[in-house]
């Protein structure tokens, strides 16, 4: 099959188009024909060395966990997918799964019916970000109706998803974006929008119950908790140091590591389904042009995702 994959760590240009041996699924394990892979910021980091690259290991190895596409041969044991059905999913996570290639194989019940109301390219784009956003808020921070929700990052594919899952829960929401996204964040749900480039945010958010952190600025972040209020840290994690300064103004700070959850993505696709959710792809491109959609990405300034097509 073809795949694109990596022989050394490095920028973009490592990524290449290579013919590997098709995957054959395990007992309770499905083989999919991908139809459409989602790109995320864990990929590019992890090709550069960073990311997931310790779990990984040392290259060669193909990037990518989130799918979408048609069940193509189910293993022993499995009886809830038939070859023929659409699935999306973020198998494996963060051990390889290997999407940026034409088959994959996943455990079943890591995978859900493609929403209805999506094209692959469009549900390609989900699962990672939305499990994200959905474990963070719904599991982790398990937001109320009513509570003050700030989401860094708002128009990136994490946040955009995050701002939409809030307000179902009842939350009243801010966001941090360029002004040029504001309008459409507005659309989505955001009550406050707070331009990141002309305006400080802890000058101007107060009292807030929740914070997602989606930039890595987790002590700027704790100034505008209320007392007893949380800090999902997602992607840097929370240090010693950050702890004691949470500790130290009586909040509370979490890490965090998105997982692979079928019945998850289901709940997900049927707000899609039932329009209370949309997912924004700024960009399709070919698999063999995952290169240049890693530089896309790395520049930071992307509305919502960005995908690989497979015809």
């Amino acid at each position: 099959m073809r795949a694109i994959s990596q022989a050394r760590f490095g920028g973009p240009e490592v990524l290449e188009p290579v013919e590997v041996v098709r995957p054959e699924p395990l007992p309770t394990e499905v083989l999919v024909r991908v139809r459409a892979a989602g790109v995320n910021p864990v990929d590019w980091k992890t090709r550069a060395g960073g990311g997931m690259a310790g779990v990984l290991g040392e290259p060669p190895f193909i990037l990518g966990w989130d799918v979408s596409g048609v069940v193509e041969q189910v293993g022993f044991g499995v009886t809830r997918w038939k070859p023929g059905d659409e699935v999306y999913g973020m198998p494996w996570f963060p051990r390889p799964a290997g999407a940026y290639a034409e088959y994959v194989t996943a455990p079943a019940r890591q995978l859900a019916r493609k929403p209805a109301a999506l094209g692959h390219e469009q549900a390609a784009a989900v699962p990672l970000a939305a499990l994200t956003a959905w474990q963070a808020l719904v599991d982790t921070a398990k937001v109320e109706t009513g509570q003050r929700v700030l989401i860094h990052a708002g128009a990136g594919g994490v946040g955009h998803l995050a701002i939409q899952f809030a307000r179902h829960l009842g939350a009243h929401v801010i966001t941090t974006a360029s002004a040029g996204r504001h309008e459409w964040l507005r659309q989505l749900g955001a009550a406050e929008t707070i331009d990141y480039t002309t305006t400080a945010f802890e000058d101007v958010a107060r009292d807030v119950d929740v914070v997602l952190d989606l930039t890595g600025d987790g002590h700027r972040s704790l100034k505008v908790l209320r007392p007893g209020g949380l800090l999902v840290a997602i992607p840097s994690g929370v240090s010693p140091e950050l702890l004691d300064s949470a500790l130290a103004v009586g909040v509370r700070a979490t890490p965090f590591l998105v997982e692979p959850d079928g019945t998850a993505l289901a709940r997900i696709a049927d707000l899609i389904d039932r329009d209370k959710v949309t997912v924004e792809v700024e960009a399709v491109l070919p698999l063999d042009e995952a290169a240049e959609a890693h530089r896309r990405g790395e520049r930071g300034r992307t509305r919502g995702k960005i995908v690989l097509s497979l015809p």
